[in-house]
């Protein structure tokens, strides 16, 4: 078995390029509206939150590549995954810098329409991968990084609401700098995840056939085998002997 479907290997492979497939579609799909309306609105969380869906886009596409492949390839689609989650999560950040400076206007029914639109699709995407969480290092990625965008997608709710009732950008802002935060923390933990499987994965490998004497010395002493007993008074080993003589 290949996830926590409890499938047979080839049955959940399938199942995981089907499910990876309708989470790309989703992603792309949203990448392209919310970055269309963020521009539009010019709402820096809705940018942010676009950006955020094409890095989830990327990362399935990776994982569907990984899918039936060695652990090592898994991790390093994982790595992939981790590294482009960094990458565009300093890019937002970089944009919410410029419009800080520049200066913007949010529309705020666009940031809260847009925003509870994506939050529907992520919700959509996490029932998809709750069978897989438990998979292989490149669907915990998925598993992680769409969990990250739901809760995004109520900071970009959540700061339309004030935008709304302050006339302030400022909270535009604030979001899409937390977006930026939350993508570069889910970028770190499934680089840190890929690195602690690969130690134990080389820990197994370490203490296996041919491991030497530092894996035996590790391993529990067999018991001695017991004395037996003296032959005391009692014991009938003298009527014995008596009697054979």
């Amino acid at each position: 078995m290949s996830d926590g479907c409890g499938c047979p290997a080839d049955q959940a492979e399938t199942l995981e390029r089907a499910t990876l497939r309708a989470l790309l579609a989703i992603n792309a799909t949203m990448f392209v509206v919310e970055l269309g309306l963020g521009l539009w609105a010019e709402s820096t969380g809705l940018i942010a939150d676009g950006l955020d869906m094409l890095a989830d886009a990327a990362v399935y596409a990776i994982a569907l590549w990984a899918v039936g492949r060695s652990a090592g390839l898994q991790r390093g689609a994982a790595r992939a995954s981790g590294w482009l989650q960094l990458l565009l999560g300093l890019g937002v950040l970089a944009e919410v810098v410029r419009r800080a400076i520049l200066g913007s206007e949010p529309i705020s029914l666009a940031m809260m329409g847009v925003g509870g639109l994506a939050l529907a699709a992520n919700l959509a995407c996490i029932g998809l991968l709750h069978k897989h969480r438990e998979g292989g290092i490149h669907l915990r990625a998925s598993w992680i990084f769409t969990a990250n965008d739901a809760i995004a997608n109520l900071g970009v709710i959540a700061s339309g609401l004030i935008v709304l009732a302050t006339g302030s950008h400022w909270p535009d802002l604030v979001i899409g700098a937390a977006i930026s935060a939350i993508v570069v923390r889910g970028g770190l933990r499934i680089l840190r995840e890929a690195d602690e499987e690969e130690r134990a994965r080389a820990g197994e490998d370490t203490c296996g056939s041919g491991c030497g004497d530092a894996c035996a010395s590790e391993a529990p002493a067999a018991p001695e085998p017991e004395a037996p007993a003296a032959c005391g008074s009692g014991c009938g080993c003298g009527e014995k002997a008596e009697t054979h003589g």
